[in-house]
């Protein structure tokens, strides 16, 4: 098989092949990434055995959620991504969990303090409706993808950078202490993804399709054959990878 070949193949089968949830399986051996220093689900559990209300924002197919233990007799769950709705029901419903669809420009659906916890992973919070809902004495515990994850992708393919790179812990530490939470503790990683072939490239940009919003595969076809032919050569694409967490209280 040419080099051209192999290209045009991998590039259909990633673009053939459908995602739901927040399933990664199939770059399983096809990327390889740096883990974030501290534990997101443990961080989350130390606060669990004290919570009688728990919301997930942004639970995506209910996979983390569901994961957790042990989860409070009151517990909801946020998706604004429809396709994820059903996935996240057949896994949550039967735990006894309600799926709220929501949009991410209007007000959370639910009256004040509400909730003793809400956590949110890679998820688009806005830092006033977080504390409005959330109880007094009350925790916010939320994990994030910085502004410098995945920018390598955008400056070659595009030749830009994207509008939130400056997104990091300080903004949204900034940001959070301004609506009235104290801030606990943090934490701030940066590191190290690896593509090993052009097809999980396409695959994660397909997904992840906020990180360049107009791409297009025949658009960008030169700028994916030049990074197809040096992962080729090198064996892999290394991108940046950029974390962050912050646990506050609603005091």
């Amino acid at each position: 098989m040419s080099q051209e070949e192999r290209f045009n193949k991998l590039i259909a089968d990633a673009l053939s092949t459908n995602f739901s949830g927040w399933d990664f399986s199939y770059l399983q051996g096809r990327w390889q990434g740096d883990e974030a220093a501290w534990d997101y689900s443990a961080i989350v559990e130390s606060y669990l055995p004290d919570a009688e209300s728990l919301l997930d924002m942004g639970t995506g197919g209910g996979e983390k959620l569901s994961a957790l233990s042990p989860l409070p007799p009151d517990t909801h769950a946020t998706e604004a991504w429809e396709p994820n709705l059903p996935v996240a029901k057949k896994r949550l419903e039967p735990l006894g969990i309600q799926v709220h669809h929501i949009n991410e420009a209007e007000p959370l659906p639910f009256i004040d303090e509400r909730f003793d916890c809400v956590i949110n992973r890679h998820e688009f919070y806005q830092p006033e409706e977080v504390y409005r809902i959330l109880k007094t004495g009350g925790h916010f515990i939320t994990q994030q993808v910085g502004g410098a994850h995945g920018i390598d992708l955008n400056e070659w393919i595009t030749g830009t950078r994207p509008a939130w790179d400056g997104w990091g812990l300080s903004k949204a530490h900034y940001d959070l202490h301004r609506a009235g939470f104290k801030v606990l503790n943090t934490g701030e990683d940066f590191g190290e993804m690896r593509f090993l072939d052009i097809g999980a490239v396409v695959y994660y940009l397909k997904v992840i399709s906020w990180q360049i919003p107009d791409f297009d595969v025949d658009t960008y076809r030169p700028q994916l054959m030049a990074l197809h032919q040096r992962i080729e050569k090198d064996g892999f694409l290394p991108i940046g990878i950029h974390y962050f967490w912050l646990e506050t209280l609603k005091e």
